[in-house]
């Protein structure tokens, strides 16, 4: 007995010396995970080195199925394995993955989405950086880090005045008030723009005065050309560097049309890191590949799959300077949500997947249409308007050869070939359109579907869906990333990798 006792004793001596530390082990978890969940004030001073050099890089309707078919669009470019060529940023050491939901849908927009990473809220969709309400104005990550005296930069492949780049430095109830939306950025002071224009240069009525005037008349060096975005050096001030060419809503060309000699979204890239590289206390560069997103609306997987490369590109010059200050900087990559529902799989494929049916594929549907479709249309009377017509221009722009598809193809083709060329669509078989064509040019998206199909590869929506995205670290403090967590946390933990003061 007086043993059993002593055992017993023993046991609970031990439990005493173990329980301690449990507890401290349990409450330093959760002052770790305060700043991501409930705190009012973010973040706690880290015993880490801030880094200097933070870069954000968000690929518009990017998640994993826009990057699997990039990676295997990549090695079947050089290879007949069945394998993948790894984009740069994701072999970066650290994955995380991020929820999309919004404050009222679990299938959020790029406003909502960006608000919520730029400022840690949840918003309706179509806000920007205010809440539900729309009468509550919430202060941004960029807006925090140049206060902190950073340098600031936001660059974009679509217009600089759309919802993605417009959550780091705007605020508006409704993210279609782009002019509105494009005053509040020469008021942010921010250091460095680039890439897109103004898809509402003067108001939604053409009646205001033109949005670069009023941009330079504040103190901001404009260019929109490749030589003088050339010169631009450091020293220069505010610069805004929109691209010369611009293709549909004022976005910059989709990869697959940009000519070899026009700029690129790695070009814009690279010149924000070499005009913002010297700010005594560092910069905060954020980068959007904004038409990944609009191919996938499309259904157009090339054009996405060729944005999704040239985001890595970017991507790749913020490794490069990475490399030469590898213990100043942090470099995180994710999605804002997923688009189109893009699958790697498709029934009629079952388990083959053949990308190098896709590889011909030289323009972009908006560029079709407007090489194509557009003068077709108007010279052609819809009576005397025949596919035959067309098929050398499909042969040349798709590689598909309408005479050698299926009669199911064929039949879906001259469908949407008498759509293109109809009258406007009647009200009854209106839903029933959108759900064949989801408002697109009819053949252009038919074509696009029927050649991704042959490839193995599937799409859902020509919408948003509500899945996770996937999050990608490399850097100073990029295991704060790991881990499965909000799209508000983004917010929280980059506050915290650059120690800055926030109230949520």
């Amino acid at each position: 007995m007086n043993k059993r006792i002593s055992r017993i004793g023993l046991i609970a001596a031990l439990a005493l010396l173990v329980l301690p530390a449990a507890f401290a082990n349990g409450t330093k978890e959760s002052a770790a995970q305060k700043p991501q969940s409930a705190q009012n004030v973010a973040p706690v001073q880290q015993q880490v080195k801030t880094p200097k050099y933070v870069f954000f890089f968000i690929g518009d309707g990017l998640a994993m199925p826009q990057i699997s078919a990039a990676e295997a669009y990549a090695n079947a470019l050089s290879s007949k394995d069945v394998a993948v060529k790894r984009l740069v940023f994701s072999q970066f050491p650290v994955t995380g993955l991020s929820t999309t939901y919004d404050a009222g849908s679990l299938i959020t927009d790029s406003a909502s989405a960006g608000t919520a990473f730029a400022s840690g809220h949840k918003t309706l969709n179509g806000v920007i950086n205010m809440d539900p309400s729309k009468t509550i104005s919430y202060k941004t990550i960029a807006e925090y880090a140049k206060e902190a005296g950073r340098k600031v930069g936001v660059v974009s492949s679509v217009s600089i005045d759309h919802a993605t780049p417009a959550s780091m430095y705007a605020k508006n109830p409704s993210r279609g008030n782009m002019y509105e939306i494009a005053l509040q950025l020469p008021k942010s002071g921010f250091d460095y723009f680039g890439g897109g224009g103004f898809a509402q240069p003067t108001g939604k009525n053409k009646d205001q005065p033109n949005i670069v005037d009023v941009i330079k008349a504040q103190g901001y060096t404009v260019v929109n050309s490749k030589a003088d975005f050339d010169k631009l050096k450091p020293g220069v001030g505010k610069v805004v560097a929109y691209n010369a060419v611009l293709q549909d809503s004022a976005a910059m060309p989709y990869e697959v049309d940009r000519k070899s000699d026009d700029l690129s979204l790695a070009d814009y890239t690279r010149k924000g890191i070499e005009l913002l590289s010297d700010g005594q206390k560092g910069f905060f560069l954020f980068v959007e590949g904004g038409k990944i997103d609009w191919a996938c609306h499309a259904n157009d997987a090339v054009s996405a799959i060729k944005d999704t490369l040239a985001f890595d590109a970017a991507i790749q010059e913020a490794v490069k300077f990475a490399d030469q200050h590898p213990d100043e900087t942090l470099i995180i990559v994710a999605g804002d949500h997923e688009t189109g529902g893009m699958s790697i799989g498709f029934a009629g494929t079952q388990y083959s997947t053949f990308f190098e049916k896709i590889m011909n594929q030289k323009m972009s549907y908006v560029a079709f249409n407007e090489t194509v479709i557009k003068p077709y249309k108007a010279a052609t009377p819809k009576d005397k308007a025949q596919l035959s017509d067309l098929a050398p221009a499909i042969k040349d722009a798709f590689g598909i050869d309408v005479n050698n598809l299926t009669q199911i193809q064929k039949e879906q083709v001259e469908r949407a070939f008498k759509r293109t060329m109809g009258n406007e669509v009647e009200r009854s078989i209106k839903e029933e359109e959108y759900l064949l064509y989801g408002g697109y040019e009819p053949l252009t998206v038919k074509l696009t579907q029927i050649m991704n199909q042959m490839a193995g590869i599937g799409w859902t929506s020509y919408s948003h869906t509500g899945v996770p995205v996937p999050v990608f670290a490399k850097g100073s403090q990029q295991e704060l990333f790991a881990g499965y967590y909000d799209n508000t946390d983004i917010f929280k933990k980059l506050a915290q990798v650059m120690n800055l003061k926030v109230e949520l």
